[in-house]
């Protein structure tokens, strides 16, 4: 609790005005069965609450009240199927409210904590129902401060502009979160390699990875894994994971696991039968090549756009080289025609999220990395099973390496160093099994 508390008082110190932050709504999968609930990652990292049909307020001009919980009643019956709930006394006790009220209070107590800013940040458009709330409230401090002294907001502010600057630099403690994450991610692929082999199926490879992340703590996987084999491993997104592995093949497996509420992001491809074909290889060092240049080039100051400038040039040589593309490599870069077999980016910030809040950009500038800041870098190859422009031994071809890189003061960290992916690393790591 006193690293939720320390968040709330930086938190505090930037607000000009009030924050409103809803909880994450229960969502029906079908009848009256629910989705599998994750609380908010803003809601999380400023209160540590885990329960649906909340909302947090801090206001900061408020001369006792900094922060305030609104939170379920505590209801018995409810509780015998749901579990126990915090309710107003729990949210002060155990996760430091100054003051709390049932979610039902809201509408009425909205209008005395607004009350005297000029300023609301809230994010409209997420949450409807609370949207009609907030501006009822706004709406009734308008027409009563038009008669009277009292201000109301005038302004409603996107609370990411604050909020999501704090998440974008890592503390320690979070830190501590993703290597834990990672190291967790780290046996789940080496116990893949292991596994895989002829005859087995893109589901068992995936049933492996979960049991491996909840059997070490994480509470759940960090988005839907990506196992797929062969021509399967050139769709980016590939969620089926049922199609039986061949010898010969590749495998690529983009899978990380989620602990404490912190993401791990990681991609490795290896061959299903431990070798890699002399083809397969080739194109595999030019990936882990345009991964590596990239890695190597991270620093403070330096843009994710300079990174994906550094991986696209190496990717464009390698293609180039081997007949994947033909011409001049700064035209090819140019017209970005190597789109064809390199259509993504190469990283996104990691934090909570997987793909984590930070602006990219500001005020129209590439924005420069800080230490404390991580992200992923992840180039790929995807050579399409039908693609006619590409030599025949190359279709059906899909690699991607991605890690996770933490940017320290004088350069940075990988946190997933410790996955094998150099060729030689990789087959080893198969024949293990």
């Amino acid at each position: 609790m006193n690293i939720f508390a320390e968040r709330r008082r930086q938190l505090l110190e930037r607000l000009p005005g009030v924050l409103v932050l809803p909880a994450a709504p229960e969502l029906i999968r079908n009848n009256s069965v629910h989705h599998e609930y994750r609380q908010d990652s803003d809601f999380h990292y400023l209160t540590g609450f885990g329960e649906p049909d909340a909302v947090l307020l801090l206001a900061p001009k408020h001369p006792e009240h900094k922060m305030v919980l609104f939170v379920r009643k505590r209801d018995p019956e409810r509780e015998k199927y749901d579990g126990a709930r915090a309710g107003v006394e729990g949210a002060k006790a155990e996760f430091g409210a100054d003051a709390a009220f049932t979610i039902d209070e809201l509408d009425d107590k909205l209008i005395d904590y607004l009350q005297g800013n000029h300023r609301l940040y809230y994010k409209l458009g997420q949450n409807r129902s609370l949207d009609e709330r907030v501006l009822r409230a706004r709406e009734l401090l308008r027409l009563k401060g038009t008669r009277t002294k009292k201000t109301w907001p005038t302004e409603i502010v996107e609370p990411g502009d604050v909020l999501h600057e704090m998440r974008a630099v890592k503390s320690e403690a979070e830190l501590g979160f993703m290597r834990r994450a990672a190291a967790i991610t780290r046996e789940a692929h080496l116990g893949s390699m292991r596994l895989a082999a002829p005859g087995r199926y893109e589901y068992e490879v995936d049933a492996h990875i979960r049991e491996v992340f909840r059997r070490n703590g994480a509470e759940r996987t960090a988005y839907t894994p990506i196992v797929g084999a062969g021509p399967n491993a050139t769709i980016l997104h590939y969620h089926a994971n049922r199609k039986k592995l061949e010898g010969g093949e590749l495998l690529l497996i983009d899978a990380g696991c989620e602990y404490e509420y912190y993401a791990s992001d990681v991609t490795r491809t290896f061959p299903v039968n431990g070798t890699f074909s002399p083809v397969q290889r080739r194109l595999y060092e030019i990936v882990l090549a345009a991964q590596m240049a990239a890695i190597e080039a991270v620093k403070p100051g330096v843009t994710v756009d300079a990174l994906h400038d550094i991986t696209v040039r190496t990717l464009v040589e390698g293609f180039v080289r081997e007949g994947l593309l033909s011409g001049d490599v700064n035209e090819i870069i140019e017209k970005e025609t190597y789109k064809r077999l390199y259509p993504h980016r190469t990283s996104h910030w990691l934090g909570m999220d997987v793909h984590d809040v930070g602006h990219y950009y500001r005020d129209g500038e590439a924005r420069q990395l800080e230490p404390g800041m991580v992200f992923t870098i992840e180039p790929g190859i995807y050579v399409a099973p039908d693609d006619e422009k590409a030599p025949a031994e190359y279709r059906g071809i899909g690699i991607r390496i991605e890690d996770d890189i933490l940017v320290t003061a004088t350069g940075y960290e990988n946190l997933t160093a410790d996955i094998p992916k150099a060729p030689d690393e990789v087959e080893r790591a198969c024949r293990d099994a």
